[in-house]
């Protein structure tokens, strides 16, 4: 859109109330009907309709009957594509939103799910600074559109004022139409960087304790002692020593515990970087670990979905 059409544009929604009617957060779903799509020429529409009035006054000038009805099919098919512009909009309904998982400061993922009774061709969606366009085939009678918003920081973000317009199908009319839903995302919060690790999980993983197992871990030299029959005979064929079966593994590792309680001396927002931090090392790890939190123990688990529940409580502590 040209500059000055974009300031026209956003002196009317200052100075008309029939355009800021919706500003205020909806819940869902949000269908558009004519009361709210609002259509306004574009630079080429505005070029289009000079061209028929010199074409037209050309025409009467001359009299010049098939130039003059050229220059009226060529009306006639603008102001169809006014109409078509506008139900190409009409109906849409917003149904659902779903959102992705993002640290403070990096772009979050946010999921539109739009549906319609027929198919509808060159749709966009602006939400702030990113965009996309779709489509709806009547079909399936619905899609998503995903777009990525930028976030700031940790909490609950509240969604920008989306804009849906097109401009098909000619390109002459630009309709248009306000969507704020009241939803908002939840967005995680950043881990520090670095940092010790949890107290009393210090140990070094390459000087983890032994104990004797089930299952043969690897081949050894004989020692005096070891029982014959843990000798392997096949493998001591072939080297000038005895080989026996080491039975010795690694001790199981034991469960993280994190605990809110444990860094006091901490600020508010240093606690929940540092066990936003061992929350990651400890998946990354494949861990078993537990949460500690004000007003929310998390008992001990692991997988993503542990992950989530327990980023998701770091990210909504106030």
């Amino acid at each position: 859109m040209p500059a000055t059409l974009r300031r026209v544009q956003q002196w009317a929604e200052r100075r008309l109330p029939a355009l800021t009617r919706y500003r205020r957060p909806e819940p869902l779903p949000i269908e558009l009907h004519r009361r709210r799509i609002y259509i306004v020429p574009t630079s080429f529409g505005l070029g289009f309709t000079v061209l028929l009035l010199v074409m037209l006054v050309g025409a009467l000038n001359y009299s010049n009957n098939a130039a003059l009805l050229l220059t009226c099919l060529l009306g006639a098919a603008s102001a169809a594509s006014m109409l078509v512009a506008f139900r190409t909009l009409d109906g849409l309904r917003l149904q659902n939103i779903r959102a992705g998982h993002a640290v403070a400061g990096q772009p979050i993922d946010v999921s539109f799910g739009f549906t319609s009774h027929r198919t509808r061709c060159a749709v966009r969606l602006d939400a702030g600074d990113t965009g996309a366009a779709f489509a709806v085939d009547a079909t399936r009678g619905e899609t998503d559109v995903t777009v990525s918003l930028a976030t700031e920081h940790r909490g609950w973000q509240t969604l920008p004022r989306l804009r849906v317009w097109t401009t098909w199908p000619l390109g002459l009319f630009r309709a248009w139409s306000w969507l704020h839903p009241e939803q908002a995302v939840l967005v995680w919060p950043r881990p520090e960087a670095e940092g010790p690790p949890p107290g009393g999980h210090a140990e070094d993983e390459q000087r983890q304790r032994l104990h004797h197992g089930d299952d043969p871990a690897s081949l050894r030299d004989y020692r005096r002692g070891d029982p014959i029959r843990h000798v392997a005979w096949k493998a001591s064929a072939r080297h000038h020593d005895l080989l026996v079966k080491d039975f010795e593994e690694p001790e199981t590792r034991r469960d993280w515990q994190l605990d809110w309680r444990q860094l006091g001396r901490m600020d508010h927002e240093r606690r929940i970087a540092r066990l936003a931090r061992w929350l990651g090392e400890a998946q990354a790890q494949g861990r078993r670990y537990s949460l500690w939190l004000p007003d929310e123990p998390i008992e001990t688990g692991s997988g993503p979905s542990h992950y989530e529940r327990c980023m998701n409580a770091l990210a909504r502590l106030p």
